[in-house]
């Protein structure tokens, strides 16, 4: 996934952010500090983002379009089961997209104690859900204009986010490990349960 100079640039500064805000909180989280921390004028980072808060939105966008892009190589032949628990794991390919999950994965189980985060979490995920409408309208065979399809893509990224918030919460905040199968079958279950149109089975056989 090609992305230009600027957007660069804005997910260099999310992830110095998200450092921040893990360690120090959002509270006593500087747009100064973050400034400093990415090596940049207070200047450029307010001409990135409007808000200290938004700092993260990037982290938290490319983390979920990483999803999306393996949903989007989802094969007709395959359920959602089969899929997942075939390709999650390698869903990471590189050490700093394992760094930026595990960044995502500790703001997003800071959600019920630091409110702020949740705005950029779900100013994000809002745009992830854009290009889920793609997926969903390829695999039922329908136009993304269709109300059904972007029901659907909208039910089973809120139902995806339910479980990223559970699955975080559990291993940052009360220190549980999830097994990778275990991870998968929640996430498949979750979707089939949540999808509205029968996106969830082999297709086209």
């Amino acid at each position: 996934m090609e992305r230009s100079k600027i957007e660069q640039g804005r997910l260099a500064v999310a992830r110095h952010a998200a450092e921040l805000f893990w360690r120090d909180g959002v509270e006593k989280t500087s747009g100064d500090a973050i400034a400093a921390a990415a090596g940049l004028s207070k200047r450029t980072v307010w001409r990135y983002f409007r808000s200290k808060e938004a700092c993260i939105e990037p982290l938290f966008l490319v983390t979920g379009l990483r999803f999306v892009e393996l949903l989007r190589a989802w094969p007709p032949q395959l359920s959602i089961e089969t899929y997942l628990h075939d390709t999650l794991g390698s869903m990471l390919k590189s050490e700093q997209e394992i760094r930026d999950g595990v960044a995502v994965a500790r703001l997003i189980s800071l959600l019920k104690s630091e409110p702020a985060i949740r705005s950029a979490y779900l100013m994000a995920s809002a745009q992830v859900e854009d290009n889920f409408v793609e997926i969903v309208a390829k695999r039922a065979g329908r136009s993304v204009d269709d109300y059904d399809v972007k029901l659907c893509a909208a039910a089973a990224m809120a139902a995806v986010r339910v479980v990223d918030e559970d699955i975080c919460t559990a291993t940052f905040a009360r220190g549980r490990h999830f097994e990778h199968h275990e991870v998968c079958d929640q996430l498949s279950a979750t979707i089939r349960t949540a999808a509205t149109l029968p996106i969830c089975d082999a297709i086209g056989l």
